[in-house]
């Protein structure tokens, strides 16, 4: 900003005052962060530990992550921070971690009156979101499983009667594992799954695509952090057996649709399916860990400012990651060492202050923040400030990587004082802002947004080694995230001085709740609860003057059917929004209080 950007600016500012709308200027600014290197090597080595390869990507219920909450504490305790959490400094929580093979895991067929058994891990394994039960019946192949006729002018099911039948599909797509082409939003296992059930299906067999089933990646029992199952059993078969079902090669099937550009189908009549899968959850804990530091106005230190930074990573890869192999560490130097370490300097900085901040700060590194923000999640249902009141929550997630000056800062619609109060702190600091309207997103500040407290989100971008092992502490910007860290304590320290608690500015229509998988044509404005352990999707709240509102839809709802299909999970959920149609009504099924309710609900267009 130039100087007579910067005389505006102040002349706006001293008129919004006297107006009563912004919050008072820091005149008397307290450094908060002191211009020194003293910051820089403390970030060093903060970062140069959490993202070292002893503690193994920090994925959450493992060692590494244990010793990354042991360090947090440490650290909490050095700058004289008190314990808040449940059990000291710590707030464990339960989460499921993964899933495994149960010893219930059968699959045999009779073809041609000859008996077929395959083998549980030779053969055939179930899939990690399957419905655990027994299935019985008349198989079909349908393809690549794909009904996607205006999408993708393609459609598997198109001739195919597929009701009460066991559903055998090819992996991927006709254009192969590409995301990039007109079957990208149909490649997952999870809509095949939905896709098939939707159609009438009682059970789903996809084909492995690897000849080695062992190195098979479709095969592998990967958990995919969502609690719904598939509503059917579902499991992959090796390409051999698939062939031996089928009675022609695999190979063969996948040319021929290449070939033709068609679907390729087929009624297996003489032939039965009995398929069995079992697989079981098994959870873990992690921990949030939560430092407090009381604020010195006997009128305002029961009202609370959370900074919070989550402190786990992807481990050795899984779902979540970028890599082209699993099995390397994923360091997590940006994502997110370097929001944990802003944390702890920060928490440092304010504990040994002068001058204490009027209102309370609370600082809680955040686990299971890249398993759906789990922790944040947790807190904000069992929030250990008792009678004490949060009125906002500033966040910190990647914030290590400044380039050109920039940072990013999202949230600034959820409250009036936002713009204003980054303004004012910005003419100490000089960052190119780029600001954002929305408290929702990717991390842990949408778990207090959806409760109706005011955030802003903190980082400076994304960048090549996202999600991968690549992602190194070398590779900081340290002094550049020392000059954000003294941004963000200018404004933590406005913030908590104001003599009112920032204002709630409710989510506007067209503000994207929903989780977009390939993109939406509607919008509903419901927001989902991505935490919850339930089948179907619970909902956190709903926009206000939403369609979801005007149907009737409350916080705590869970939605079971949407335009006459079953809603297991929020991949269900994704699949129908991505069809419906704008202003075209359809029914919305929910349970409330023990009770299942249908709503008329028309979506409009986003």
């Amino acid at each position: 900003m130039n100087a007579a950007s910067r005389s505006v600016f102040r002349f706006f500012f001293v008129t919004l005052l006297v107006l009563g709308l912004a919050a008072p200027p820091l005149a008397r600014h307290v450094e908060v962060f002191p211009a020194d290197a003293a910051v820089e090597t403390n970030l060093r080595r903060h970062i140069g530990y959490l993202a070292s390869e002893a503690l193994e990507g920090r994925l959450p219920g493992t060692p590494g992550a244990e010793k990354a909450a042991q360090y947090i504490i440490t650290q909490f305790q050095l700058a004289g921070l008190r314990p808040l959490g449940s059990r000291g400094y710590r707030q464990p929580f339960s989460f499921v971690a993964s899933v495994r093979m149960g010893r219930n895991n059968h699959l045999t067929a009779t073809v041609a009156g000859v008996r077929l058994t395959a083998r549980p891990d030779v053969d055939f394994r179930p899939l990690a979101f399957t419905a655990n039960g027994v299935i019985e019946g008349e198989p079909v192949l349908a393809g690549y499983g794909i009904s996607a006729a205006k999408e993708a002018q393609y459609d598997d099911y198109a001739m195919l009667d597929v009701k009460d039948r066991l559903v055998v599909v090819l992996p991927y797509s006709p254009a192969g594992s590409n995301p990039h082409t007109k079957f990208g939003a149909f490649l997952s296992l999870r809509y095949k799954a939905t896709t098939a059930r939707n159609k009438g299906a009682k059970g789903l067999l996809v084909i492995a695509e690897d000849d080695d089933f062992q190195r098979s990646q479709v095969a592998r029992l990967r958990y995919d952090d969502a609690f719904g199952d598939a509503g059917f059993p579902c499991a992959v078969v090796s390409r051999a057996w698939a062939t031996r079902l089928l009675g022609r090669p695999v190979a063969d099937i996948e040319r021929q649709i290449a070939t033709t550009g068609q679907p390729e189908t087929q009624l297996l009549s003489d032939r039965r399916l009995r398929l069995q899968t079992e697989v079981i959850k098994e959870r873990k804990t992690a921990d949030n860990i939560i430092g407090w530091l009381e604020g010195c106005d006997p009128a305002l230190r029961n009202e609370v400012v959370v900074i919070g930074a989550h402190y786990d990573h992807l481990g050795r890869g899984g779902p979540n990651s970028l890599a082209p192999r699993e099995g390397d560490v994923h360091p997590g130097a940006d994502d997110n060492a370097s929001g944990t370490a802003g944390l702890l300097e920060l928490a440092r900085s304010f504990a040994a202050a002068r001058n204490r901040p009027r209102r309370s700060l609370l600082f809680i590194a955040f686990s299971a923040e890249e398993k759906g923000l789990l922790g944040s999640a947790y807190f904000v249902d069992h929030p250990t400030t008792r009678d004490k009141r949060i009125v906002a929550m500033l966040n910190m997630d990647m914030i290590g990587r400044l380039r050109d000056n920039r940072l990013t800062v999202q949230g600034v619609g959820t409250s009036s004082v936002w713009r204003p109060l980054l303004a004012e702190a910005n003419t100490r600091h000089g960052l190119e802002l780029s600001l954002g309207e929305s408290g929702f997103g990717p991390s842990d500040h949408a778990s207090f947004y959806k409760r109706n407290i005011p955030v802003l989100f903190f980082l400076t971008g994304s960048h090549p080694d996202y999600h991968r092992p690549s992602d190194t502490p070398d590779k900081i910007n340290y002094a550049g995230e020392r000059q954000v860290l003294a941004l963000i304590g200018d404004v933590i320290q406005s913030t908590v001085n104001l003599p009112t608690p920032p204002d709630f500015v409710a989510p506007k229509a067209g503000d994207r709740a929903e989780r977009a998988r390939g993109g939406f044509r509607v919008s509903l404005g419901t927001i989902p609860d991505y935490a919850a352990e339930i089948s179907g999707v619970k909902l956190a709240g709903v926009r206000e003057g939403s369609p979801a509102a005007a149907a009737g839809l409350q916080a705590g709802d869970v939605i079971v059917g949407l335009a006459g299909r079953d809603i297991k999970s929020v991949y269900d959920y994704t699949y129908v929004l991505q069809e419906l149609e704008p202003d075209r009504e359809v029914d919305i099924v929910v349970e409330r209080n023990g009770q299942r309710l249908t709503f008329k609900l028309t979506p409009t267009r986003r």
